[in-house]
């Protein structure tokens, strides 16, 4: 018995036996029709990349080639808490230090600073980093210049620049060591709750906040605290000379005001970036070269820290910093 096949290729509406011949045109109608659709979608994904590829040849070049703005005052911002996995890490301030450095036509740099503190190797790594710039472009001075807190960590930068300036009101010092932690076990014996912490050796668990406390390992731990202390202080000592008054609470951990911290010999004056720029460098053009994180990036670092932290076999439970 004859079979009727019917197509409905947009207006074109036809039927015809479904015969082998029939059959075969239809395979062949359809064979065409996907080859077209495949290669329409290959035309747009070539053109879409290439488009891509010319926006970032264009993006290139602009950076490359981008006008120059003439004698400037080039500013650099350290703001918030120094930290490896943070928003304010080494890599980011050091990267906006050096790009200030080698352009001719920056002629002083500011630092602004406005930290609590943070990590002690992160601090140290910015201020080694500033000493060698400053070395290396003897005739481009760099200031660091307080605005709401410059603290702990956030000092250990402050005192590689040349010069300190800060606001009346600014706080300033902290010029200390701390490692924190906390305690349960009297909360875990009233819980009923079993600690079975294994480790191998001897104070591998030290400072466990719920193990009972070691005098062994809190005494290592204290001497760690104050060779870090030591260090702080040597680059204090280092950078301000004999700036400093003669008084042993500066190295205390306590804090001042800015007003307060100048008489101490903290900082040198006061002033904000904008007069540093006009009335001490001499150029009131500011352009910023902190490096900033776009979304992309800030998202990918927070992939890595949270893979770091899973992949983690033993629980951080104190933090370890300047302050």
């Amino acid at each position: 018995m004859a079979k009727w096949f019917k197509s409905s290729r947009h207006t074109n509406t036809y039927t015809e036996p479904l015969t082998d011949r029939g059959i075969l045109q239809r395979l062949a109608f359809e064979s065409l029709q996907e080859q077209r659709r495949a290669r329409r979608w290959s035309i747009f994904f070539k053109g879409f990349f290439a488009i891509y590829l010319l926006v970032l040849l264009g993006m290139f070049l602009f950076d490359s080639v981008s006008p120059r703005v003439g004698s400037h005052t080039a500013l650099v911002d350290l703001d918030g808490v120094i930290a490896a996995d943070g928003d304010v890490n080494a890599d980011q301030v050091v990267g906006g230090l050096r790009a200030a450095f080698q352009t001719s036509d920056a002629k002083g740099i500011v630092l602004r600073i406005n930290s609590p503190g943070g990590s002690p190797v992160q601090a140290r790594y910015i201020n080694a980093e500033i000493k060698r710039l400053r070395a290396k472009y003897p005739d481009k001075p760099v200031y660091s210049v307080v605005s709401d807190v410059c603290a702990s960590g956030g000092y250990y930068v402050a005192v590689a620049a040349e010069r300190i300036y800060a606001d009346a009101a600014s706080i300033v010092g902290s010029i200390g060591v701390s490692m924190n932690g906390f305690g349960f076990v009297d909360a875990m014996k009233k819980l009923g709750v079993e600690r079975r912490l294994m480790t191998a050796g001897q104070y591998k668990g030290m400072l466990d906040p719920f193990s009972p406390r070691n005098p062994v390992a809190e005494g290592h731990a204290q001497l760690l605290l104050d060779q870090v202390h030591e260090q702080f202080i040597d680059e204090v000592k280092q950078g301000r000379g004999d700036r400093l008054v003669d008084n042993d609470d500066i190295f205390s951990g306590l804090m001042w005001t800015g007003e307060q911290a100048k008489k101490l010999g903290l900082v040198d004056d006061l002033g904000s970036a904008s007069h540093v720029a006009r009335e001490v460098i001499g150029e009131d053009r500011i352009v910023d070269y902190t490096l900033k994180q776009g979304w992309l990036d800030r998202f990918a670092r927070q992939i890595g820290v949270a893979i770091a932290r899973t992949l983690n076999v033993e629980a951080v439970v104190k933090r370890f910093d300047l302050g």
